[in-house]
């Protein structure tokens, strides 16, 4: 093991734990589900800046985005830049609508939103198993990569660090809920903001300055500095595929969007899009231009998503490096948070209330069902992870498109368009996850466009067309009172 990196993480895990402990402090007030699992809507600007940006940037974000860079040049960092208005779309599609409508059907989750506006159980209980299945897959590759992770820049035995990186995130999410969540975010938005800067400073000088690691990459490969890419990937369907995807997409991502539910007030919403989006560029910008330079200072790494540990241990040193390590565990960690705590506000607000509508006045009940099913499944996605089936894996790929196919489209017209009823927003769920899965599954591109393209299309009309068969809503469902 190497002990100057792992101190400053030992250190940041403590900050963790602190900080959840103070979130436990403070969730003895008020009603238990609406501050568990939403922190009481009490996330100031700078709060619910950090907290959607360190939800939504990952683990590809630091391991997987830079490691394309690498393989594929400075186009790359260009197409990256895609992503910047993400915290403003999120936001500002959903933002002040979305909070005012929450608050008065008193909603928790997403799912509650979705019941109040089309008043269908079985719409809830697909969109809960689809919400799930998606979230058991992505936490699962998450948490294995938190582990290779510390495997490969720390030392430490894949099963000892999926064992300290699991049984962490489990338990100080389960103990302090969402306020822990977004606090810890907050705080790894930091982590992320300084570590990207003292890594691509590193990238930087050990490449001998800008000039010179990009005349190295031209001497590599010339289409390296050029905007379509290492072999011409850069083309305008691709292009188009990738901002749906990781961009205008995540307006439809259930742990993005429920943090557009949890904020105090107009002020807030303003600051955390400025802020937001400009964390969310120098995160972006700085990750992938340190993985795409990092070829002029590792040119013969042969897998390219080895390209930022890697860089991590040449060009820093050990206690900067440790630095460094906790900023892609943070991606990781604030993603997995966001998820799991999703995920069991599903099982008990959606699932179990929604069976037991009585059991909602019993909050001693309620706080222990809701810990321990927090603390379970991050145990089980531990287990899944310990030695993941190769479904996982590709689950994880279809993870995200799925959600979005699933729920961006019964989110933003339930939002905006006032005949909208529960028959469209049913068949544009199941007809916008089955063809995505389908598409995905079999790898068809149609005209070189990505399956989340054809699938919001599909999905799109699906709405529309089924919007006819159904029962139309009460006129009063969208005015706020």
């Amino acid at each position: 093991m190497k002990t100057e990196v792992l101190l400053p993480l030992i250190a940041y895990l403590l900050l963790v734990f602190g900080l959840s402990v103070y979130a436990y402090t403070r969730r003895q007030q008020g009603n238990f589900l609406t501050e568990y699992f939403l922190g009481n809507r009490s996330m100031g600007g700078f709060v619910l800046a950090m907290t959607l940006t360190a939800t939504y940037i990952s683990a590809s974000s630091f391991i997987g985005g830079p490691g394309a860079a690498y393989k594929f040049g400075l186009g790359w960092v260009l197409l990256a830049m895609i992503q910047l208005p993400a915290v403003w779309l999120s936001l500002g599609v959903l933002g002040k609508k979305f909070a005012i409508l929450a608050r008065r059907y008193n909603a928790v989750t997403l799912n509650d939103m979705l019941f109040a506006r089309y008043q269908s159980r079985l719409l809830v209980w697909l969109a809960s198993l689809s919400l799930l299945v998606a979230f058991l897959g992505a936490m699962t590759v998450q948490f294995i990569g938190g582990a290779r992770l510390l495997e490969t820049a720390a030392g430490i035995p894949y099963d000892t660090g999926l064992l300290i990186f699991g049984i962490s995130i489990a338990l100080y999410t389960a103990f302090g809920g969402f306020r822990a969540s977004v606090l810890n975010d907050a705080m790894q938005g930091l982590v992320m903001l300084l570590g990207t800067i003292l890594l691509l400073v590193g990238v930087i000088h050990a490449a001998g300055g800008l000039h010179s690691a990009v005349d190295k990459l031209q001497q590599i490969d010339p289409k390296l500095v050029s905007v379509h890419g290492g072999g011409d990937v850069l083309s305008l369907p691709f292009m188009a595929s990738f901002w749906i995807l990781v961009c205008f997409g995540v307006i439809g991502l259930p742990h993005t969007a429920v943090r557009c539910i949890s904020y105090k007030d107009s002020k807030a919403v303003h600051r955390g899009i400025v802020l937001g989006t400009i964390v969310v560029a120098i995160l972006m910008f700085g990750m992938h231009l340190a993985g795409a330079l990092g070829r002029a200072v590792l040119p013969d790494l042969k897998i390219p998503d080895q390209v930022i540990p890697t860089l991590m241990i040449t060009v820093l040193p050990p206690y900067a490096a440790g630095i460094f390590l906790a900023a892609p565990m943070a991606a990781i960690m604030s993603t997995i948070n966001a998820q799991l705590l999703q995920s069991s506000a599903t099982i008990v607000k959606d699932l179990y209330l929604g069976v037991k509508p009585d059991q909602l006045s019993n909050e001693r009940k309620l706080k222990r069902f809701s810990s321990w099913a927090t603390f379970v499944l991050g145990l089980l996605v531990l287990l899944a992870a310990w030695r993941p089936p190769e479904m996982i894996i590709w689950l994880n790929l279809l993870a995200f498109g799925g959600l979005e196919a699933v729920f961006l489209w019964p989110l933003v017209l339930g939002l905006y368009w006032e005949r909208a009823n529960a028959t469209g927003a049913l068949s544009s769920m199941i007809v916008g996850g089955v063809c995505y899965t389908l598409l995905a599954s079999i790898d068809v591109h149609i005209a070189g466009l990505h399956p989340i393209v054809p699938s919001l299309s599909l999905s799109l009309l699906a709405f529309y067309v089924g919007n006819k068969f159904g029962k139309q809503p009460q006129e009063t469902v969208l005015k706020p009172s």
